[in-house]
């Protein structure tokens, strides 16, 4: 099995991220979508964004501060979310936080950089 290399993670749709920056490996592609895991540390934070695809997040470990479509919430370990596709939303990192996050359809480009 070969090693899953960490990306450097800097934008999201173009956009800087704020706080410094993230990291990410894509863990797998489909002709329907993609999943990646995606790691800030505490005060790593998305600039507010939408995407052409929806985005489901599931939070591994740490806790998250975001909001979609204006409406706040805090996700910790266990808990999801979901970024509809052409919503504006975005998150915080209130802790160091790993999470899975699956987009579908497949995004016409990289969301991510």
């Amino acid at each position: 099995m070969e090693e899953q290399v960490w990306e450097p993670l800097v934008t999201v749709e173009g956009l800087p991220l704020t706080g410094g920056e993230g990291r990410f490996r894509l863990l797998e592609t489909a002709e329907t979508g993609l999943a990646y895991l995606i790691h800030y540390p505490a005060g790593v934070a998305s600039p507010p964004h939408a995407h052409d695809h929806d985005s489901i997040v599931y939070v591994l470990s740490g806790r998250l501060r975001g909001a979609v479509a204006g409406v706040e919430s805090e996700l910790g370990p266990g808990d999801s979310a979901l970024h509809p596709r052409g919503v504006t939303h975005h998150v915080e990192a209130l802790t160091d936080s790993m999470w899975v996050e699956f987009k579908s359809p497949l995004p016409r480009r990289p969301p991510i950089a």
